[in-house]
């Protein structure tokens, strides 16, 4: 407890105590007296200190920031789901839980001291506007913008639905500045933003579900329903949940019962306070239990999206395709502390039908520096499907057909975060006011070497991971003193593996060209574009077309070896 009230008052956060009066009864009804009387001690210890603080130390002290410290310092002993949510961070946490907030529906980005338009939401009160991305914000309702940061932008575009906000903005493409009154709506991020038809014969139905938010189960059965309207005669299924965060636990009940019948079993949670430990069944008909089913997810898939992919697996229901997903195996809880503030806790674990929690790292065992590690192999234990394949515990849902994504290159990495991909697009949409449907649009050669001139003088230098460990040898054989008997071959090293930006261009031409595609279809066809061409190169979804195309190979991964 010494070390703990140490820790509190190094973060300035000693009356984090405040916190635990709003889960106090909690302790009290799993009738533990040792925790009764340790939560009354320190939390008269905790205001004591705070009293004296407030009344003799030499500065004034700010409470609610010192609160917020203290109690940030407190939750980071747990897991880093378990957040303490104060007023100011209501709306931000309410656009996490359900994809919407008040605003204008644009992303902004800064450039040194300027801030610029980023991506335009489709229907939302800034394309009715007509702000585009690139236009210079140059004032919020007459505030200026130099020196303030993106999170200072947000909370001035963000307000109640039907209000309003003036920004005086310099058109990127008329180079005109006028002032634009917008007023605020309900924007809500799709849950589904893109759905359509794939495969050879366009028989295939893909959707991609972004995030667990209310009602996204309904919108993934309305988007299926609308592709089996185009197509009655459907092959398969592809569900896309690649860097979905996770959400809310109904809607991924919910997104399962679309692909289960009534009545199976999809999760069970548990936890210390057993009253609340809960199974979770299908509770509607579904949309097909048979249709062939593919899930796509990554190492950012997490949470109930691991629910939809575990479930999938233990009752041999789909097939996984990609990386093994994130290992978030712990269900959160909501409680109001008074004055508009939450907190959200981590109240239980989750099982899915095969009894096995796919929590990766363990968080009630640390480092003696306070570090956490994840599950060793040795301590994952083993379960069975439906169809008796082997499944493990312990660290997220590894598929059935695993894929690495490939790392983006240094030079690809430096065009982004340099906004020249953005810039280009810019510019392009400026010269061609349409292009073709995002599925099918193409840089010519042409069009590639026009994008090579535009940079000839643009500032992308940087090194690459072999010119960085060169200086790093250089340094030690430096210090070591066997560089001057060594510098000729240093010298002739550095020679070879200098990388030239031109020759990189057209080493990395089509991992360019399609980031570039990209963000020039997005100009035109918002989100759901940028979806639909990001699929033209997607080996994970040419893999999910394989299988659904060869019924006897997508059987074969479902059945026990």
């Amino acid at each position: 407890m010494k070390a703990f009230i140490k820790k509190i008052k190094h973060a300035r956060g000693f009356v984090a105590g405040i916190c635990i009066t709003s889960i106090f009864f909690l302790f009290i009804r799993a009738g533990n007296t040792d925790s009764y009387f340790e939560i009354s001690k320190n939390l008269d210890i905790f205001a004591t200190l705070f009293k004296q603080l407030n009344t003799y130390y030499v500065d004034p002290i700010e409470p609610g920031k010192m609160v917020k410290t203290g109690i940030d310092a407190m939750l980071d002993e747990l897991d880093p789901y378990t957040n303490y949510i104060t007023e100011a961070d209501i709306e931000d946490f309410e656009f996490q839980r359900t994809g919407k907030y008040g605003g204008i529906g644009a992303t902004m980005h800064k450039k040194g001291e300027d801030i610029y338009v980023g991506d335009v939401y489709e229907n939302s009160p800034a394309q009715k506007a007509g702000l585009h991305p690139g236009d210079l914000i140059i004032s919020i309702d007459d505030k200026p913008l130099k020196g303030k940061s993106i999170d200072d932008i947000s909370v001035l575009l963000k307000g109640s639905p039907g209000t309003q906000v003036t920004l005086s903005i310099k058109d990127v493409y008329s180079g005109t500045v006028s002032p634009r009154m917008i007023t605020r709506g309900e924007i809500e991020l799709s849950s589904v933003p893109f759905a359509g038809l794939a495969g050879p014969a366009q028989n295939i139905a893909y959707a991609r579900l972004t995030q667990f938010t209310p009602a996204c189960s309904k919108h993934l059965r309305s988007a299926l329903d609308s592709l089996k309207k185009v197509q009655p005669n459907l092959k398969g299924v592809i569900l896309d949940l690649r860097n979905n965060p996770g959400g809310l636990l109904d809607e991924a009940v919910a997104v399962c019962n679309i692909f289960l019948e009534k009545g199976s079993p999809v999760v069970t949670t548990k936890g210390r306070m057993h009253e609340l430990d809960r199974e979770y069944k299908t509770r509607e008909s579904a949309w097909d239990t048979k249709i062939p089913l593919t899930v796509i997810v990554n190492h950012s898939s997490a949470s109930a999206s691991e629910i939809v992919a575990g479930t999938m697996q233990d009752l041999d229901r789909g097939v996984i395709i990609g990386e093994r997903s994130y290992g978030k195996g712990l269900v959160q809880n909501t409680v109001s502390l008074g004055y508009n503030s939450k907190l959200k806790l981590t109240i239980q674990k989750y099982y899915t039908p095969s009894g096995r929690c796919i929590q990766a790292i363990d968080y009630s065992h640390r480092n003696a520096d306070g570090s956490v590690g994840y599950v060793p192999d040795s301590l994952k234990k083993t379960f069975k499907t439906k169809n008796g394949r082997t499944v493990l515990s312990g660290g997220g849902v590894e598929p059935e057909v695993n894929l690495k994504d490939e790392l983006p290159s240094r030079l690809a990495i430096t065009l982004y975060t340099k906004n020249y991909l953005f810039d280009y697009a810019t510019e392009y949409k400026g010269k061609h006011p349409s292009i073709p449907d995002a599925g099918t649009f193409t840089l010519t050669d042409a069009d590639f070497n026009d994008f090579s001139k535009w940079l000839t003088n643009k500032d992308y230098a940087y090194d690459t991971e072999t010119e960085e460990a060169f200086d790093t040898l250089q340094q030690v054989a430096i210090r070591e003193q066997y560089y001057d008997e060594a510098k000729a071959e240093f010298a002739a090293l550095h020679a070879k593996i200098s990388h030239d930006k031109k020759q990189d261009l057209v080493k990395h031409k089509e991992e360019v060209k399609d980031l570039l595609e990209n963000e020039i279809v997005s100009r035109y066809y918002f989100l759901r574009g940028r979806i639909q061409q990001s699929l033209k190169n997607d080996k994970e979804f040419a893999r999910a077309i394989e299988l659904v195309e060869k019924p006897a190979q997508y059987q074969a991964l479902l059945t026990k070896k």
